[in-house]
């Protein structure tokens, strides 16, 4: 789906291999490279989503409908707030995460919120974009497929929060 981002599979056979960190470690260290990537990724969610959410609003200010520009809609203003918030929040997590050093919780608290903040712009943009949002000549449905890639990406946003919750305890939670 996204062209952005080429995924592939690495097989190696008979390449020598040597161990890493003590025996039996291999789950812990494996947990710890997740959790720095889903970190990364958060962070990269969080600069994309702002960056739709920027290309949006200067939509809404230049698109005139009824004579006056879209985002003096009152609907359109709202609209765009309540992606204004989940932007920042997505920020505030994603932080967070950097800098506790990519604590598992925290990381997998970023890569939920972050992945369905970029989810929820991307669409929202797509919507209010109308018809030309989902053209090849404008960039919305590429933040729309990347948005959609990166929240599968290293596991889903329900799959971290299952993560968090087994962490404290609880099961079953999504």
């Amino acid at each position: 789906m996204d062209r952005t981002r080429s995924l592939s599979r690495v097989t190696l056979t008979r390449a020598p291999a040597r161990l890493v960190g003590a025996e039996g470690d291999g789950e812990r260290i494996l947990g710890r490279v997740r959790d720095l990537a889903c970190t990364a990724l958060a962070a990269e969610q969080v600069g994309a989503a702002e960056r739709a959410l920027e290309i949006t609003i200067q939509y809404a200010k230049d698109r005139v409908q009824f004579g006056r520009p879209i985002g003096s809609f009152q609907a359109v203003k709202h609209r765009l707030a309540d992606l204004y918030v989940q932007v920042e929040s997505a920020r505030s997590i994603a932080l967070a995460a950097a800098h506790s050093d990519a604590a598992p919780a925290i990381a997998a608290a970023a890569k939920s919120a972050c992945s369905e903040a970029y989810s929820a712009v991307a669409s929202e943009m797509i919507q209010l974009h109308g018809g030309i949002g989902i053209t090849w000549e404008h960039p919305a449905h590429d933040y729309f497929k990347r948005a959609h890639g990166s929240a599968q990406l290293f596991g889903p946003p329900a799959a971290h929060r299952e993560r968090i919750a087994t962490g404290l305890g609880w099961t079953g939670v999504t």
